[in-house]
């Protein structure tokens, strides 16, 4: 057995990356896929000349991309062409009232005193309350290893640990410095894709808007995916070895210590195992430790659908979000009342609104996802008349925005539930955007990335340190290669 042999099992955002850091401190990495694209859960399905995203439809935080190509020696703006997008997403309510957020502080601030005269000085401050926020959990924390909560608190120092919002909530936060309700709503709607609600979830979640106003929110030529296959590219490049179609049934061990996988062709020997798959079904189905059940609150599931449609909506933007008047009663319902909400939050994308090549001429490639509690929380549910109650509602919010759709245009369509993501990609419970950052679950308290109890096993992605989204993952594979090289030098 090569002593500097690595194995990933998943070639996910998190995977791939880990691989290229290990790869470029000269580690022989070998990944196994099960499906046959890379990707994970950032997948693609194209079909009739529409190509959809699966999941992330935007790219944010450009500067955790521009450092993975730098490790890889190349430049992100050589491989990729990026289309920024503003206004990049649109908020919209039951009462026709819209809000766009822009990365352009004139745009934005004149859109804000619409809803808050005045605001213009708020903005300001939540700006640089945020930034300072951003800044403090960057350079210290987000991308730091640590081992325990006094390890993690004192990279923070006592001075910064005040300053980040650890004591209030959210919506709290965004409270100091806006009075519009609506303005707050759509602010902390993004706490949904981390498993809370802006009423639960820390102040420090403030820097989510604010990165996407600082930094701008891109499409990759081509979509997402796009990314995915350079990542891939740049992997294959530096040695990475990527078996797809390869389902790995094991991970194996004796006494405490990981001595490779078995998957359905063989056995494959290997002194450390990083997995990209969630860490839950890593320990339930890899592993084997049956002790993991309920033990890591996730993120909610989702119901995607993806349309390619015979018609063009110039009038939509890229990334529209419907809120409902029940704000505060949705997130309860979703995170933790296991029930969907008669009016659910939902989002549409237009990406062929950005890039025409993602769908033929005159059409478009549309794609929506609506939050949904995951698979064990809802009691017996009947996902086909769930799709159908959903796909209704959509549309009827669309018609209601003067968006027809006429159903002899529809060329395309396929629906995932949280049952097709759990089988496709192996999401615990059907979660689609991994565990939760509720105060146990953030920073030392979240799930490591190295195991307390088998050597050898790390983990990557979502589900573990330092969180949820691509740019988390992408930094999750460095955080872990990190690991492995230490481990090593020992």
């Amino acid at each position: 057995m090569s002593k500097n042999l690595v194995v990933i099992i998943g070639a996910g955002v998190g995977g791939l990356s880990a691989a290229i850091h290990l790869a470029s401190k000269g580690f022989q990495v070998t990944i196994f896929e099960s499906r046959d694209t890379v990707g994970g859960r950032a997948n693609v399905i194209s079909s009739s000349g529409y190509r959809f995203d699966t999941g992330p439809s935007l790219l944010n935080y450009p500067w955790v991309f521009e450092e993975l190509f730098e490790t890889a020696g190349k430049d992100l703006h050589d491989e990729l062409e990026l289309i920024k997008v503003d206004p990049a997403v649109k908020f919209v309510w039951p009462d026709n009232t819209y809000l766009e957020l822009s990365s352009d502080l004139h745009v934005l601030a004149n859109e804000l005193e619409r809803f808050e005269p005045g605001s213009s000085t708020g903005l300001l401050s939540f700006l640089a309350d945020a930034r300072n926020k951003y800044e403090i959990a960057f350079s210290r924390l987000v991308t730091k290893n640590a081992d325990s909560a006094l390890e993690w608190f004192r990279a923070a120092g006592p001075k910064h640990l005040t300053q980040l919002g650890l004591a209030r909530s959210m919506d709290s936060q965004l409270k100091k410095h806006f009075k519009s309700s609506k303005v707050r709503e759509a602010l902390g709607s993004y706490a949904m894709y981390l498993g809370g609600s802006p009423y639960d979830l820390r102040g420090i979640f403030s820097i989510l808007p604010f990165g996407e106003i600082y930094y701008g929110l891109w499409l990759p030529k081509n979509g997402m995916y796009a990314l995915i296959e350079k990542m891939a590219e740049l992997a294959l490049s530096m040695g990475v070895e990527i078996r797809t179609g390869e389902d790995v049934l094991e991970i194996t061990t004796d006494n405490q210590c990981v001595t490779g996988i078995r998957t359905e062709n063989g056995q494959f020997s290997a002194r450390s195992v990083v997995s990209n798959v969630d860490v839950p079904t890593t320990l339930l189905e890899l592993i084997g430790d049956g002790d993991v059940t309920h033990k890591t609150k996730m993120t909610p599931g989702v119901v995607t659908f993806y349309l390619g449609i015979r018609n063009k909506f110039p009038s939509m933007n890229h990334h529209t979000i419907f809120l409902n008047e029940q704000y505060k009663k949705s997130f309860e319902l979703v995170t933790g009342g296991g029930m969907i909400p008669d009016a659910p939050p939902f989002y549409v994308s237009i990406p062929s609104n950005t890039d025409p090549d993602l769908a033929p001429p005159g059409c478009s490639a549309m794609f929506a996802l609506v939050p949904v509690p995951t698979i064990s929380r809802l009691r017996n549910p009947d996902w086909n008349e769930i799709v159908t109650n959903l796909r209704t509602y959509i549309f009827s919010q669309l018609n209601y925005q003067g968006i027809s759709i006429d159903e002899s245009n529809i060329e395309f369509e396929e629906v995932w539930t949280p049952i097709e993501w759990k089988d496709k990609f192996g999401l615990y419970d059907g979660s689609a955007f991994g565990a939760a950052h509720n105060l146990k679950q953030i920073g030392p308290f979240r799930a490591p990335n190295k195991s307390r109890s088998v050597n050898g096993l790390y983990f990557v992605g979502a589900s573990t340190t330092p969180g949820t989204g691509v740019p988390m993952c992408v930094l999750s594979g460095k955080m872990v290669a990190g690991r492995v090289v230490e481990d090593y030098a020992c």
